[in-house]
């Protein structure tokens, strides 16, 4: 996948949760961490962990919507889940 699928309806979503753009972008090209993936309406959607390029660690639903990403939804992860995340990424270093 390639690319972003963005419209006034995910934008005012992850914008409740104060997650700009640009931070949801951010998080969903780096390096993430995949928690889950399920289906809703015979749609797979993704759950993933990933940071900006600040520091900011969101948790993400994202889903794959003719070849481009949709976030479905972006926010702060809870603070068991940074930890998560934040461990992984320094196993893998």
């Amino acid at each position: 996948m390639s690319g972003f699928d963005w419209d006034d309806a995910n934008r005012a979503h992850i914008a409740r949760h104060g997650v700009s753009v640009a931070e949801a972008e951010e998080a969903a090209c780096g390096e993430t961490l995949d928690l889950a993936s399920y289906s809703v309406d015979g749609e797979l959607r993704f759950e993933d962990i990933g940071a900006t390029l600040s520091g900011r660690v969101l948790k993400l639903i994202t889903t794959d919507r003719n070849g481009l990403v949709r976030v479905v939804t972006a926010f702060d992860a809870p603070i068991a889940l940074k930890k998560l995340y934040l461990a992984s990424m320094v196993i893998e270093r």
